[in-house]
């Protein structure tokens, strides 16, 4: 199939069986291969959505510039998509997030603007930094992808059929964590309409509102956490109404040793928002008979974390383990 461009290439991922996950629960655990994106990672469906849209609206207008605030993968997104369709890039990203995503920016020609990593209430956040600038910039157009429900709509129109139509229509739950919101939305919104019995569930990390606004109303984070482009403490409007029946969450401990886990037992190298994703979806998948179909998404590919999640010294500094059973990353016994 020859397919137009970058852009005709995103999307259409395959859906993994995690087949060795699968035999020790007994049920069958699905992952949507977005890391197989051509920009590496899930965040190439919004781009391109949003993408989209500003261009039919008129808001990006030819040899325009498309800026954004990101904790990397959705502006390595922007900034492939930039180069396709003959936009420049200005990419805000705050410094704690790892060097490979930085050095892959600059490497595809953004404007990276690296910021202190501040509180959102802070006027120097890297999302109010990269607003002043769009604002500022002759041309510029704001991605805003927390708020720009295209972000949503493009999951909706594009990852949930395609894990409808790949699982036949039999699939029983659908896990996810949340960044902008936008891909568990989108799904959950695609899976509703088509059964509403389907469970969709957040998988929130520590640090995270998200956990506690969808079982109780309020948000109110607790803890914290290292991983990367997940958990949020505010309501976005990609987020807002989602269909999303409950919550449960997940430690950095889990979700990091999940991935050495998924490497060594699946031969799948991803990022540790998809160890977090895999050990929510195989919590829920327990609750459920079995033989059920659980679904979710590996997110990214690990090298873009070489320097943190797949480095001795690092996983040693945060006191992580990385060689660990299933049972004792579940918690409990199978």
């Amino acid at each position: 199939m020859v397919v137009p461009g970058f852009s005709g290439a995103v999307g259409n991922t395959p859906l993994i069986e995690l087949r060795e996950l699968s035999r020790q629960l007994g049920r069958r655990v699905l992952g949507k291969a977005e890391f197989l994106n051509p920009g590496g990672s899930v965040k190439d469906r919004a781009a391109r959505g949003i993408i989209d849209d500003a261009e039919v609206r008129g808001a990006l207008q030819p040899g325009g510039t498309i800026v954004e605030g990101t904790a990397g993968n959705t502006g390595i997104a922007l900034a492939l998509l930039a180069n396709e369709r003959r936009y420049k890039s200005v990419i805000v990203v705050p410094e704690d997030q790892s060097r490979e995503k930085i050095e892959l920016l600059r490497a595809y020609g953004s404007d990276v603007r690296v910021v202190p990593a501040v509180p959102f209430a802070n006027p120097e956040n890297y999302y109010h930094v990269a607003r002043r600038i769009a604002e500022e910039l002759p041309g510029a157009f704001w991605a805003n992808q927390f708020e720009n429900i295209a972000n949503r709509r493009a999951h909706a129109l594009t990852t949930g059929p395609e894990i409808w139509e790949q699982c036949g229509g039999r699939v029983e739950a659908f896990v996810a964590a949340a960044g902008t919101g936008g891909t568990i939305a989108g799904v959950a919104d695609a899976l509703k309409a088509r059964n509403e019995d389907v469970l969709t569930v957040l998988c929130d990390p520590m640090g995270s509102a998200l956990y506690n606004y969808v079982n109780s109303g309020t948000l109110e984070p607790e803890g914290d956490s290292d991983l990367e482009g997940i958990g949020i403490k505010r309501l976005t409007a990609n987020f807002e109404l989602a269909p999303v029946d409950r919550a449960i969450r997940a430690s950095d401990a889990q979700a990091i040793a999940m991935t050495h886990w998924l490497l060594e037992h699946e031969g799948l190298f991803v990022g540790g928002s998809s160890g977090l994703n895999v050990v929510g979806a195989a919590t829920v998948a327990r609750e459920l008979p079995a033989g059920s179909t659980v679904v979710t998404i590996l997110c990214d590919g690990g090298a873009r974390y070489l320097s943190r999640l797949f480095n001795d010294v690092w996983m040693r500094d945060n006191s992580f383990k990385k060689m660990q059973s299933l049972a004792t990353i579940l918690g409990e016994s199978l």
